[in-house]
């Protein structure tokens, strides 16, 4: 358990890493900081951070760095997550008050918002469509071979498709559809398209396979190709010093490639819970010299979708947290005001 007076000095040191990027000696801590104590007495509280683990001390400086346990006591117990300016909060409510023609186009609204603020590289994905609940669904006829399907959600989610036929199709064949996709499965999650449904509709309709096959293959399709990932502000790490390392730099461009991890990434934790894992908390060892932070948001027990952060271990947390509870507060209240 540390002290009070070693505590300060550790957010010290990591707040002064954070803005500067080199390691810090006891002598900046001292004089930038106004400690009123000397210089040794810094120096020896720093060993012993060090000793304990929560410093860690480059083999080309003097001065000590935090290291992930440092940054996680940090995180947890030392900062205040209020850093957020009247200027940025005007920004986001800006920004969120656009009108979006969906919730997808919502959630990269949000995640572009967050990079240009933070000035890290954000990351999401819109909620699982497999899991919405229908609230309609509708065909529009654009020809005598091609249809239209239209779903919407409870939450606002649109999914479009275009069908094309081998036979003609007519205007009273698209009405029994709306009226028997819309009879069956409004209310129902949109994985409940699946065989048993085609089996009703071939039962029901009796209309040639040539006919209920595309329209069934096509919104399968729509669930199949759900997990659509946005990446924002990929350029802005590049100018971070950590990424003046080759064999870093070519590491972030393979995560930021790879969407099994990026899946992983944002698929981590709870409904409206802000997670944190710095370096070696990340399971995967490609991970290991960032940190990853993220929160998925919801309203009432609708998943809406999920947003993250991955930057350096040298991350503003205090900045990244601050705005992301914001526009976390702010899509809540937007959508709930819209469910109303």
């Amino acid at each position: 358990m540390l002290d009070e007076r070693k505590r300060k000095i550790l957010k010290e040191i990591v707040d002064e890493y954070i803005e500067s990027a080199e390691p810090v000696s006891s002598a900046v801590i001292v004089e930038k900081y106004e400690q009123d104590i000397s210089s040794a007495t810094v120096r020896n509280d720093m060993a012993e951070l060090e000793k304990a683990g929560y410093l860690e001390k480059p083999h080309t400086s003097a001065g000590r760095i935090p290291s992930a346990k440092g940054y996680r006591l940090y995180v947890d117990e030392l900062l205040k997550y209020d850093n957020i300016s009247l200027e940025e909060i005007k920004y986001i409510q800006e920004k969120l008050e656009t009108k979006a023609t969906g919730l997808e186009e919502l959630i990269r609204i949000a995640t572009t918002t967050l990079s240009e603020i933070t000035h890290y590289t954000t990351v999401s994905i819109g909620p699982k469509t497999s899991k919405q609940i229908i609230e309609e669904i509708k065909f529009v006829l654009l020809g005598s071979r091609m249809l239209m399907g239209i779903v919407v959600t409870d939450t606002g989610l649109v999914r479009e498709t275009i069908i094309k036929f081998d036979e003609d199709i007519t205007e009273e064949q698209v009405d029994t559809l709306n009226y028997f996709f819309n009879n069956k499965l409004k209310g129902e999650p949109f994985e409940n398209i699946d065989t048993s449904f085609e089996d009703y509709i071939f039962r029901e309709l009796k209309y040639s396979v040539n006919i209920i096959r595309p329209i069934i293959d096509q919104m399968k399709k729509l669930i199949e190709d759900e997990e659509k990932i946005y990446l924002e502000g990929t350029n802005k790490s590049f100018e971070l010093p950590e990424f003046q390392s080759l064999d870093l730099a070519k590491n972030f461009v393979n995560i930021l490639d790879t969407k099994e991890v990026m899946l992983d990434i944002l698929n981590s934790g709870f409904a409206e819970d802000i997670k944190i894992y710095i370096g070696d908390e990340n399971d995967n060892e490609d991970l290991k010299d960032f940190s990853i932070v993220t929160f998925k948001h919801a309203v009432g027990e609708k998943d809406i979708g999920t947003i993250g952060i991955i930057g350096p271990k040298r991350m503003n947390y205090s900045k990244v947290i601050s705005v992301m509870k914001y526009i976390s507060k702010k899509l809540n209240d937007d959508l709930n005001d819209k469910n109303k």
